[in-house]
């Protein structure tokens, strides 16, 4: 990952400065204030701002459901409740909004989650930089066989050397292409919104996103699963950690009911409730697809 002279500056000022503050303030989440956390080769993520913690979320819900939670003795109780019970709008009272460095078929996929507000680095104004997202070699695999958009097996010795050689020229010889049309030596340039389309997919953007700690959570736990894309997992487990640092008890209630649980289904259950009598199910009997089954199959081990 590589800092701009400039960035480096704008970090290093804020950091240096610290104000006095009546809201509420998380110490967890003070110390990755414009820290600049690496991921992939050229990538970034930092915390530029934030909103609330886990007082915000207990402290919405009270107001919000009154009599409601008085049985509840204790804060990680009630967010535990809140999460257990798929309750959405005490987490939305908190927010948080990163500076992400990315390359950008790592991008197209992340703004597929529409529930944030997201401003991007222009390639119509700026000029991008010579910056490319190049795999390490254990990260290069074959098409899956069994499941149309994951990996397979790994590639290696030649056949991994090729592939890592053809990206490098391959992007290499975009960007020298990419310079030559954008040059105003003697000659008028193409317009940068033009000159940028010959620019590949492992190019790195920049943008800044803001999120509610509710649709945060709903990206995480698709984005930090094991089945995910490698490179935008990559992003989402650095997050995880800024987010368990912010908001522990929210984050630990999220671990627990999202990460580590798992939704079953009415046939699930009722197939569950039978082997509990003593009963021996197969999917023949279960009522359940293969898909299903193999599923369900796997959330039992």
């Amino acid at each position: 990952m590589t800092l701009t002279p400039e960035q480096q500056t704008e970090i290093a000022e804020a950091r240096a400065h610290p104000r006095p503050t009546l809201r509420a303030v998380s110490e967890g989440m003070e110390s990755h204030l414009y820290r600049a956390h690496e991921v992939l080769d050229h990538g970034l993520v930092r915390v530029i701002d934030y909103m609330g913690d886990d007082g915000a979320i207990t402290q919405a819900a009270r107001v919000s459901y009154g009599k409601g939670t008085r049985h509840v003795t204790n804060d990680a109780g009630l967010i535990r409740y809140l999460m257990r019970h798929w309750h959405s709008t005490p987490f939305e009272m908190c927010e948080v909004k990163f500076h992400v460095k990315l390359p950008v078929f790592v991008a197209r996929q992340w703004i597929r989650h529409r529930t944030a507000n997201v401003n991007e680095y222009s390639a119509r104004y700026s000029i991008l930089d010579r910056e490319f997202y190049i795999p390490a070699p254990e990260h290069l695999a074959a098409q899956s066989v069994v499941n149309n958009q994951g990996r397979g097996a790994l590639l290696e010795g030649d056949e991994a050397q090729r592939v890592l050689d053809v990206l490098r020229e391959d992007t290499m010889r975009c960007y020298d292409h990419y310079e030559e049309m954008l040059s105003q030596e003697g000659q008028k340039g193409l317009a940068r919104e033009l000159a940028r389309m010959n620019l590949p997919a492992n190019v790195y953007t920049q943008w800044y996103w803001k999120v509610d700690l509710h649709n945060l959570f709903h990206f995480l736990r698709l984005r930090a699963d094991v089945h995910a894309q490698y490179e935008i997992r990559a992003y989402a487990e650095k997050i995880c950690e800024i987010t368990r640092d912010w908001v522990p008890l929210a984050y630990g209630a999220f671990e627990d009911y999202r990460l580590g649980g798992a939704t079953l289904s009415a046939r699930a259950i009722e197939v569950l409730r039978r082997r509990l009598r003593g009963e021996t199910v197969s999917q023949e009997s279960s009522g359940m697809s293969k898909g299903e089954w193999r599923e369900f199959e796997d959330v039992l081990g």
